[in-house]
């Protein structure tokens, strides 16, 4: 075996790594990291079906000695719930969650493991348990360039992941807004117009992908909950959700996007001499870009809210 490579669909600077066990003659502890190429992986998650190992616990000492973070997970929970509320008659899966998480956490201190964190993970509802909590420690423990990339990339699981993906694309407005007003500085006839349509054909789309709620994502959601693809639709509201992003579109939402104190101050400024015509324009093409993606941005990530909620009720 050899590590695999998994680029993320939709974010290609995004990629997992399926690494092959340790702890055999051919991958000891000690050697693994080196073998893998330990320097090209931001973190490391070792995930486990049963109880922690004594190899997961050494090649977590491993990891710690070359400075990169490391998680582990405990997976297939669901199982485990299963079992215990058919074994017993008072059943509280507060204290099994609870159980479990100690013993994994007994087993690898018992190892040299000083203060392991240990998140229980479902296969199947990556909202229930830990999965929240360990996309939160990810996040907070990655440097802060790289924060937005694994915000981006992260499912849909909870209303504050839409939220922190809808707060990314928000901090990035005023750059495009900046780069419209620049380009409408430049006195070419025309340019202004078709670089603000590409510009948002391709803004509203990453939005829609990162929000999910592109026409592929929401088909893969569908089939997963055995919802039809109406339903799923029905929930939203926003002209742009659920299907490609054209430039008839988004000239549409330019030409309704500009405030009448606006255009009446542009009017005014087009009397003036043509040297006073270049900030106008520029204002205007910066207020327009502005409006349309907030504006828009609110609504898909309401959007994207419905989704979830309507998944989540059809689980």
């Amino acid at each position: 075996m050899k590590p695999e490579p998994y680029p993320h669909p939709r974010h290609p600077n995004v990629t997992l790594w399926d690494l092959p066990g340790v702890g055999t003659t051919k991958f000891p502890a000690d050697q693994y990291l080196e073998y893998v190429g330990f320097e090209k992986f931001d973190f490391f998650i070792l995930v486990s079906a049963d109880r922690l190992s004594e190899n997961d616990a050494m090649l977590a000492q491993e990891i710690k000695k070359i400075g990169k973070k490391f998680y582990f997970v405990r997976s297939k929970i669901d199982h485990n719930i299963g079992d215990e509320q058919r074994s017993q008659r008072e059943y509280d899966e507060e204290k099994t969650l609870q159980k479990i998480r100690d013993n994994c956490i007994q087993g690898l201190e018992k190892q040299g493991v000083a203060s392991p964190r240990v998140f229980l993970v479902s296969s199947f509802d990556l909202h229930l348990y830990d999965f929240p909590a360990l996309q939160d420690t990810m996040e907070r423990e990655l440097p802060s360039h790289k924060r937005d990339v694994l915000i981006l990339a992260l499912p849909n699981i909870c209303k504050s992941t839409i939220y922190k993906k809808k707060e990314v694309f928000r901090s990035r407005i005023k750059y495009y807004a900046i780069l419209s007003a620049l380009i409408a500085a430049v006195p070419v006839p025309g340019l202004s117009i078709a670089a603000n349509s590409g510009m948002l054909v391709s803004v509203l789309q990453d939005y829609l992908n990162g929000l999910g709620l592109d026409e592929k994502s929401l088909e893969k959601l569908s089939n997963a909950k055995k919802r039809s693809l109406s339903d799923v639709r029905a929930v939203m509201k926003c002209i742009c959700s659920g299907k490609d992003v054209t430039k008839e579109q988004v000239t549409m939402m330019l030409k309704h996007s500009v405030h009448p104190t606006v255009l009446e101050a542009a009017e005014g400024g087009s009397k003036l001499l043509p040297v006073l015509q270049i900030p106008i324009a520029a204002m205007l093409s910066f207020t327009s870009i502005y409006r349309v993606l907030t504006s828009t941005l609110d609504s898909l990530s309401v959007d994207a809210e419905n989704v979830l909620m309507e998944a989540l009720d059809h689980k």
